[in-house]
Order: structure tokens, then sequence, then C-alpha cells
């Protein structure tokens, strides 16, 4: 349905709600348009917030937004405004406050009713379209809501100034400057280590989560001679992503979730910013032991990346659905990857017996009657990978029918990821990994750089959104890691360039910075971004961005700039510091800072040995000639090579020419 009054989803950049573009609903678009178009007509806003990826937003697709019946109530009671929560993460981090501010619990599909201004009152997130479960169907409760609309409005608007005051004072307070208590880093990195399960990893029960701002913590906390627990507590945790069915044991790549406390039935979307914080810490787990199983997993990571995410241009999608066609055609979560027993043996003829045995593949399946490849229970030798029949299984998975792919180009997202693969090409000299950062940079500086100022989203052509501080904090990190790979200054010209339109757009007069830009008019309350959600909030992202491109100039405009940043935010959780790891993590890159030059051994015994001393908040450079190297590293020559500098603040310790000499210095000795 089209026309003035129809579905205005036809021109969306973003492929979720381009999903939505045939539904009888009345969809807009969230925007300044659609706010007055509801304060004319003086109807309560239906806000359905979703992506891609996600299962259960089909589900209530499906059931209620596809049916002409109940796409009429809608219709009849509310202007009805789609949102692509990855499009707008500033929209969804706003109601999703609002939506635990009400006592419920958070999720997508999300349902926010709000007023004509866009204040909330009520939500949920997915309803059945009949009553089930404890829930009201979906009708019933439109009904409900439209009644209360015109008998209660100003009952209703009470609690909307409430929730919208609350949200005002969680979501844009500010404090004073102020230092954390001395030992709030270590407290909560004590805390996330007895949180963890130590057989399998992983924080709670059911269901369980990769949880990668608490593990950086741990992972900081542990290396390079951190406290034995916190290392064992990363370490059992990353070995449980690889060996679980939350990790595509065929295709390569992480899934977002496991349901189960055990990491075997994954939620089978997948999504890049999950792999961009996976592939980094894999990094540090294969640098702090050599594991094999790390290696392997950066490969086939690295390597699914290249087949299934790039776009043309070279930037990477978004997200990969969780659901896709059965043998019948119906969508069915994770069809794409679960085996029938009998599929195995047919596949593998007499090979089969070895691998079932090895990746939990019974007669029996090991999830309704079906398999999720795993190796976490399974006997047999743990170097025996099978990878002739998973090349096998994996060609024949091929030719089923694929996920569908939100291809949309988020900068964070590929910010984050850049840095990883440049991370990786630097410490293993990973080619492929190295094409793929380059790649995808350029593509984001070319689409989403435009009038002096990042973008968030791109697709065929067309951007959508400002960019928040999460999107200029992931990309002058990535320009910083690129210029660390490969000492070209033009990414730290660009890592400069971003930190000034961040300053012009983002900063708040005294130091700090709002999440949303000055000139984005349609949000209710202008966000500071502080809490982390998957990723390390939008705060987080910045203040590592800048604490990076500091260390990196060693320039005392990019100091200050990043100190003043730490300083704000430092203050503002300083009551709770254990809520924000995100935050908690770029104040220790702040306060552990540190630079090593290599001169002259590009893959020798002094890099080996800096490899294998992982410390999250040294950069590593490698060069025949110091000029190349910024800051206090240009000047450094010893008349030798080859030779390592150690150096913080400003200053270098004297070089040193041997490996095991190097290993104590790195160690604190």
């Amino acid at each position: 349905m089209t026309g003035d009054n129809g579905n205005r989803l036809g021109n969306a950049v973003s492929p979720y709600l381009l999903q939505h573009r045939d539904n009888p609903v009345h969809w807009r678009e969230w925007s300044a348009e659609t706010l007055a178009e509801a304060q004319a007509l003086d109807r309560p806003i239906l806000l359905s917030v979703g992506y891609a990826a996600c299962h259960w937003c089909h589900v209530m697709a499906h059931e209620s937004f596809e049916d002409e019946a109940t796409a009429a109530v809608m219709n009849r009671l509310f202007v009805n405004v789609k949102v692509d929560r990855e499009e707008r993460p500033d929209l969804d981090h706003l109601y999703m406050s609002a939506l635990h501010a009400i006592g419920e619990q958070g999720g997508w599909p999300m349902t926010m009713f709000l007023t004509p201004r866009g204040e909330p009152f009520h939500g949920g997130t997915y309803f059945p379209k009949r009553a089930s479960h404890g829930r009201p169907g979906f009708v019933e409760l439109l009904e409900a809501v439209g009644r209360a609309w015109e008998e209660r409005r100003g009952q209703l608007q009470d609690g909307a100034d409430r929730i919208s005051a609350h949200l005002a004072g969680f979501l844009a307070g500010a404090k004073a400057h102020g230092a954390l208590p001395p030992a709030a880093f270590e407290e909560t990195a004590g805390r996330i280590a007895r949180m963890v399960d130590p057989v399998l990893g992983g924080m709670g029960g059911a269901p369980k989560f990769p949880n990668a701002p608490y593990f950086e913590i741990l992972a900081r906390s542990a290396f390079p001679t951190g406290p034995a627990a916190h290392r064992e507590a990363f370490l059992t945790t990353l070995s449980s992503l690889c060996e679980g069915g939350i990790y595509d044991h065929l295709g390569g790549g992480l899934h977002r979730y496991s349901v189960d406390a055990r990491w075997l039935v994954p939620h089978f979307e997948k999504m890049l910013y999950d792999n961009a914080q996976f592939l980094r810490h894999l990094l540090w787990g294969w640098r702090a032991t050599g594991q094999d199983l790390y290696r392997r997993r950066i490969e086939e990571t690295v390597g699914w990346l290249a087949r299934e995410m790039v776009v043309e241009g070279g930037g990477l999608a978004a997200s990969l659905d969780a659901d896709s066609p059965d043998e019948d055609g119906h969508p069915e979560e994770g069809a794409f990857y679960v085996w029938a027993p009998t599929a195995i043996d047919a596949a593998l003829g007499e090979r089969a017996a070895d691998f079932r045995r090895r990746y939990d593949a019974g007669p029996r399946g090991n999830w309704e009657g079906r398999i999720v490849l795993n190796r976490l229970g399974g006997t047999g030798p743990a170097e025996a990978f099978h990878d002739e029949e998973r090349g096998i299984l994996l060609a024949l998975r091929q030719a089923r029918v694929r996920p569908g792919r939100d291809d949309k180009v988020l900068a964070d997202w590929n910010g984050m990821a850049i840095r990883a693969l440049a991370e990786i090409a630097h410490v293993l000299e990973h080619d492929a990994a190295r094409v793929l950062a380059v790649n995808a940079y350029r593509f984001v500086m070319r689409a989403l750089w435009r009038d002096g100022r990042l973008h968030h989203a791109a697709r065929e052509g067309r951007v959508a959104g400002l960019a928040s501080t999460a999107d200029y904090g992931a990309m002058i990190a990535a320009a910083s890691q690129l210029f660390a790979l490969t000492l070209d200054a033009r990414y730290l010209a660009d890592a400069k360039r971003l930190a000034e339109a961040a300053e012009r757009w983002h900063a708040d007069g005294t130091g700090g910075h709002w999440m949303t830009a000055e000139d984005a008019g349609d949000v209710l309350i202008r966000l500071r971004g502080d809490g982390d959600e998957a990723v390390p909030s939008p705060t987080a992202q910045l203040l590592e961005g800048l604490a990076l491109l500091a260390q990196i100039s060693g320039e005392a405009a990019e100091i200050e700039r990043a100190g003043r940043a730490m300083e704000t935010a430092a203050g503002r959780i300083a009551a709770n510091p254990a809520a924000y790891p995100g935050i908690l993590s770029a104040l220790h890159r702040r306060d552990h800072a540190g630079e090593l030059a290599i001169l002259g051994d590009a893959r020798g015994d002094l890099v080996t040995q800096a490899n294998r001393m992982v410390d999250l908040s040294r950069l590593d450079f490698t060069a025949d000639d110091p000029a190349r190297l910024p800051g206090v590293l240009s000047s450094v020559d010893p008349g030798r090579r080859p030779a390592a500098y150690l150096c913080a603040g400003q200053s270098c310790r004297p070089p040193v020419f041997d490996a095991r000499v190097l290993e104590a210095l790195l160690a604190g000795a």
C-alpha cells in the first residue's frame, strides 16, 4: 500500500525497513516530519524497533504487521513508526532505557507507545497476535492503549512526563570532573572473574552472551602478568566460544548468543560487531598461549568475512539473518546451519563415524532431533578438526537457500572490524586481513565522510543517519591501528580529522561529549551514551579512539583532548564504575599506555617475543627507519640493529638487543 496515507517505507535505506514496505500498516520512518504529523493528528505513536537479522522481529511481522485486520487497528489508532535499531542506535538506546524504566525486560522487537511528541508511556517487546503465556494479544493491547489515550490521557501524560524526567537524568545527566576510586579497575576485574562459569566460561545461565566489554576487562587485568584466575576465566570463555555451537564450525564466525548455558544452541544470526570483538580476543588468546585452536578460528573467521560479508566497494555488511527457508520453504531459525543425522552419514560415508563422535553429531541429534555441530562434548583427539569432512559439508551447505544479509555498511561496526583486522595483519603478517581492513576503511571514508563530517550508515550509494560518538571513536581507532600497521601518515591525518569533527559536532563544552550530534533535532533527549551493550558504549569507543590517537601521535593537543574527555567520563561513572566496563577499559589504556618500537627485526626474535607478551595498552611498531615512527619514537636510534625501545609518557628506556632481556622488560621486571 502506498500513497499519502499509506506505507512510506519504499524509499528507505535500511534493508530492515524495506522488509516492511509492503505491509498494510501505514508505516513511517522516524523524522521530525513524522513527529509533526502525530501532533497534527493528535494521535499517539506506535514505535516498532527491530533489525534485519532478528528472528522474533520476523515472527511478529508475519503474525501482525502482514495481517490486514491488525494493520487496520494500528492505522486507525496510531501513527506507526518503524525503526532499524542499527540505523538509529540513538533512538534504540533512548527507548530501550525507557522500557527498562517502565519495569519491562528489554529485547527486540521493541514495541513502544509514545505521545505525539515522542514521550514514552507504555511498551514491551514481542507481543503475540493472540494472548498467550501471560501476554496480551497484540490487537487487544492496541485497543486498550487506544481507549486509555481517549479516556485517561492526563494520567498517561503524567506517566510520560515522569519517565522523560527520569531518562533526562539518567541518559543526559552530567557531573563535575572527577577521578575514579583508586582500585576501581582491579575491583571490577575481580568481580567479573568471580562471576565467570569456571567450567565453560561466560557469565550467568541461559541465555549466554559473549559479553565482550566485560571480558576485555579480564584480559586487561590478566595480561601479561596479572592474576592467573583472570587469565583462566578469559581463556576458558574464549575456548568455549571456539568449541561451542555458538561458533559456525563449517563456515567460520560467531553467532550472536547461546540460548542455553552450555554454548550449544545459538541464536543463529551473525553480527559484524560480535565477530570484530571475537577476532581481537582470539588474537590475544593466541599471543598469550600459542594455541592452534585460536589461530584456526582467526583464519576461519577472516575467511568468512571475505567470503560472505564484503559488499561492492569493500565495506563490510552488518549481519546475516537467523532465519532461512527449511526443506518445505517455510522460514525457520537456524535452517541453514543445522543438520539431520542421516544427512551427515549420507555426505561422509565411512568417514562419518569419527566426525560424528568429535562434533557431537549422534544419531538422535542434540537439538530437537537435529544437529548443531560443536566440539564441547565430543570424543576423540582434540587436534582432530576433520578438515576434509568439514569441507564436504560446507560445500553441501552452500547449496542451501542462504539467510538474508543486511548489506548496509555501518561506520562504527566497520571501524571495529577494521581495527581487529589491522591488528591481525600486524601480528600475523596476514595478507587477507590487511586487504579486508584497507578496503573497508576506504569504503567508509569514501561513502560516509561527507561535508567535513562522518555519517552512520551507507547502502547502494545512499547514506542515512548522522554519526554518533561510537562511529567517530571506532573510526579513529581504525585509522590509528592502520597507521601502526602501515606507518602511512595519511591514516594519522585521518584520525586527527575525525577527532576534530567529533569535537565540532559532539562536544558538550566541558571537555566531554554527547552521543548525538548537536543538530540531531528529532531525538527527545540529547544522549550521553555511557552504558555498554554487546559492544562498548559510544562514550567508551570515543574515549578509546582519542586515547589511541594521543598515544600514537604523542602530540600535546591530542593528549589534552583525550585527557579532558576521560576526566568528564570518569566523573559521571565514579559512583558505580563496575557498571561501565567499556569506559573503564579506555581509562585503563590512558593510565597504562606504552609504545614499543622494534628496529630492523621485522620477523626476528624481538618481534616474536613482543607478540608473546600481550599488553592491551601497548602499541607496537616495527620499522627499519625510525624517522617513519611518530612522536618521540622518531628520534631513537641505537646505531645497532636489531633493537627494541619501550616508551611511555614521551620518554624511552635504553634500547635492548636480546629477546630474553625484552621479555623481562615487558613483564615489568
